[in-house]
């Protein structure tokens, strides 16, 4: 089976191919911006495509892959830029539509939790979206446009709706970085809100694993929410980092405010990812 994965250089992209790159009878093929010759894991064969830019010939360079694993997209982690669907959403359609035009049959795409907007609780794919950011708006309406897609051209769909996340290479504004900043210049305290918001938050190594899995073994999932079913604090959160690593530094709680743009208290149900995943 060759899967490609666009968005391979990302922070997410980097641990999908690790993930990859351990599978028996999986060729890889990874996309990005940047020019062949950056780092890569051993066996992975490197293409540079822009999405602003997409040539011809993308399905052959990426390989003619049986999977598109896509991750690819830019702006973030600014996720109130009108740029998502001023430029990037019609961007991310045209290549992709040009990929399946060509011949792509099997199609990952990554979503998110921020589709949901402000509901809060256990949120299940079935729920309706309503998306109050730039990004998340996007996202959904690139959903949208692939279903149609799909349904045209018998394309096997798999939209990951992702939650949160943390794991090394995230950006440096991320709460894990941030966290881990403050740890290597030795910060008495760790000033952050006061925690109590409920999310729903995975390790990056098995967010890779579940979407490496979704891949290869269950092709056209629908909408499928990638995440850990369960709410977890972000003070129980970072208290865990705290004391795994051993880190003698005290919380500074309500240093910030509680973010306006989300809701207290949402985490997804995974019960459906665990299902199409039972026997892989």
């Amino acid at each position: 089976m060759k899967i490609a994965v666009t968005g391979a250089s990302g922070f997410v992209g980097r641990h999908v191919l690790s993930a990859l790159v351990g599978c028996p009878d999986v060729e890889v093929v990874a996309m990005s911006r940047q020019a062949p010759g950056s780092p890569m894991p051993s066996g992975v064969r490197h293409v540079a495509i822009d999405m602003a830019s997409v040539p011809s010939d993308a399905f052959e360079m990426l390989g003619c892959p049986d999977v598109l694993i896509h991750l690819a997209w830019g702006g973030l982690p600014n996720y109130q830029s009108r740029h998502h669907f001023d430029t990037h959403l019609a961007e991310q359609y045209r290549f992709l539509e040009r990929l399946v035009a060509a011949g792509l049959s099997k199609l990952v795409c990554a979503g998110t939790c921020f589709e949901y907007g402000m509901q809060s609780g256990e949120l299940t794919e079935s729920l309706p979206t309503d998306p109050r950011n730039p990004y998340g708006f996007a996202k959904d309406a690139l959903r949208r446009q692939l279903e149609f897609l799909a349904a045209d051209a018998g394309v096997k769909l798999t939209w990951a709706r992702l939650f949160y996340m943390y794991g090394e290479g995230q950006s440096a504004g991320a709460l894990y970085s941030q966290f881990l900043a403050a740890r290597g210049r030795g910060d008495a305290e760790f000033p952050m809100s006061g925690g109590e918001q409920l999310r729903d938050y995975l390790p990056v190594e098995e967010v890779a694993r579940y979407l490496s899995a979704l891949a290869r073994t269950a092709p056209g999932g629908g909408i499928v929410n990638v995440c850990s079913g369960r709410p977890t604090s972000v003070r129980s959160l970072v208290e865990g980092w705290r004391d795994s690593l051993g880190v003698p530094m005290k919380l500074a709680l309500g240093h910030f405010p509680y973010p306006s743009h989300e809701p207290m208290a949402f985490w997804g149900s995974n019960a459906k990812l665990l299902r199409l995943l039972e026997h892989s």
